[in-house]
């Protein structure tokens, strides 16, 4: 194989090569005598992340391993952020798992090496080009975060937690595979360009195209946590560890949305009014059940669990409103544009929330009830500012981020004609506006109970008051970011 063929993967390898060494690593140098994996870990991170950044910048459009591999801006894009994203949660959860155990035993790097597989199989799906790559990316993000959320092996809620995810993420997987399957062998080929013109020539059959398509949207629904595939959200968010909760509800997520514009878009955009239907009936839903059985928690990975099913339903609103009959020619640009601008929003203002989680937990002590959020104010003034900061933008209130990241999307659902779509979101994110409110209530305005210190590690003091400002300042001056995921998405629609 010539080696410039490889070029374009050239991060995969990279990340393939240094899991192996850090996994290697990990067995002489054990972390209770210092934090090599996780120093090895960042710095791999950092590579990744330069070299995902080089190849946005130069803005080329290359594929590799026969056309199953694409290199293209929106790929890129959405590399650089997981990349980031994973380690700001290894940044955030380094005390944590030290004092919860999940660092010692025979190899202990191995949440780090786990991490890192995870992040591996989110690069494949985003890069995917072809059905089988994507779905062994998909596995192998699955596998790593199964054995992740049971890391804490004598811990029972982290257990349960983990065969549920495991049982319920097996079907998932059964539905996406058999949904491949049947588009297999309608078309004749796992290529996304080619099965994107067998089904625009109507040389496929519709039925059995529709038959694998509603199995597909079903498996996508469930890798995204919307509703009615969202049972599995809150168990496993409240079961498993805090660290082990981020790295399943942010950079997953941006995968989840790569692969839904690589097959519903880039795939089976023929079948659009068929997607769009299934696509409008899941928003409606998740964005009713998150935001009103949210309201309902007491406690607070539960509760985000179900924000969290509420803000995948206001994305796919940015999804389905790509194409509509009589909408402006730059409608799909404008509607994906959205829907990438809140999956990249919505994942690092969640990295934040789940960040002072761990920040306020301790050792035997999850900090996740309500409760424990009472008088932060009087405790640490600035991190509850911090705190108020990412829950107003998750409430979608200004000058914060997620103001404008619905707005956005609102505006994309406008040009569709959907106006009571529309009106229907704005009233239910009133509606989830006040459990995000509420903590801020309690931060502010109730007594303290616990009157603990707060250990602050510093590189998670200051990386989690980056991620505050950063989420009021990119809602101030928005266009920087809009403007990528633009062009991101233009070059995607234009190939």
């Amino acid at each position: 194989m010539n080696a410039l063929n490889l070029i374009p993967a050239i991060t995969e390898i990279f990340l393939v090569l240094a899991i192996m060494l850090i996994l290697v690593v990990s067995l002489f140098f054990k972390e209770e005598n210092g934090p090599v994996s996780y120093t090895l870990s960042l710095i791999v991170l950092a590579v990744c992340a330069a070299l995902s950044y080089y190849h946005l910048d130069v803005g080329l459009t290359t594929t590799a391993f026969g056309n199953m591999f694409v290199a293209d801006p929106l790929a890129n894009l959405l590399k650089l952020a997981a990349c980031i994203a994973t380690a700001i949660t290894l940044i955030y959860s380094r005390l944590y798992t030290s004092d919860r155990g999940m660092l010692s035993g025979f190899l202990s790097g191995e949440f780090y090496v786990l991490a890192l597989l995870t992040l591996l199989g989110q690069m494949i799906m985003i890069s995917g080009n072809n059905f089988l790559i994507i779905y062994l990316g998909l596995e192998m993000m699955s596998l790593s975060l199964y054995a992740l959320v049971a890391l804490r092996r004598d811990h029972v809620a982290s257990t349960e937690a983990s065969m549920k995810y495991f049982i319920l993420g097996a079907l998932a997987s059964g539905f996406m595979l058999y949904g491949i399957s049947m588009l297999y062998g309608a078309t004749g080929t796992l290529d996304l360009s080619r099965v994107a013109t067998a089904t625009a020539d109507g040389s496929a059959n519709k039925i059995i195209l529709v038959f694998g398509l509603v199995f597909l949207v079903a498996g996508l629904a469930f890798k995204l946590g919307t509703a009615p595939f969202h049972m599995w959200v809150p168990d496993v968010y409240q079961g498993s560890p805090t660290s082990v909760t981020l790295l399943l509800g942010a950079a997953p997520k941006l995968a989840a949305f790569a692969i839904c514009i690589r097959f519903l878009v880039e795939g089976l955009g023929a079948l659009v009014a068929d997607w769009q239907q299934m696509l409008t009936v899941m928003a409606v839903v998740s964005i009713a059940v998150g935001n009103i059985t949210a309201i309902a928690q007491t406690n607070i990975k539960r509760m985000l669990a179900y924000s969290t099913i509420s803000q995948m339903g206001f994305m796919l609103l940015g999804l389905l409103s790509g194409y509509y009959t009589g909408a402006p020619a730059d409608a799909a640009t404008n509607a994906y544009s959205s829907a990438l601008f809140y999956a990249l929003t919505y994942v690092f203002t969640t990295l934040g929330t789940f960040g002072v989680v761990m920040l306020l937990a301790r050792q035997e002590f999850e900090a996740d009830n309500l409760d424990d959020y009472k008088g932060l104010n009087q405790r640490n003034p600035w991190f509850a500012a911090v705190m108020m900061m990412l829950l107003l933008s998750l409430a979608g209130l200004p000058p914060m981020v997620g103001f404008y990241a619905k707005l956005s999307v609102l505006q994309a659902v406008f040009a569709t004609g959907q106006i009571w779509l529309a009106l229907f979101a704005v009233l239910f994110s009133l509606i989830g506006a006040y459990y995000y409110l509420r903590i801020v209530k309690l931060m502010y305005f109730d007594e303290a109970i616990d009157k603990h210190p707060i250990v602050i590690n510093r590189s998670m003091g200051i990386t989690l008051s980056a991620n505050g400002l950063a989420v009021l300042v990119v809602g101030i001056w928005p266009s920087a970011l809009m403007a990528l995921c633009t062009y991101s998405i233009s070059r995607v629609l234009a190939s």
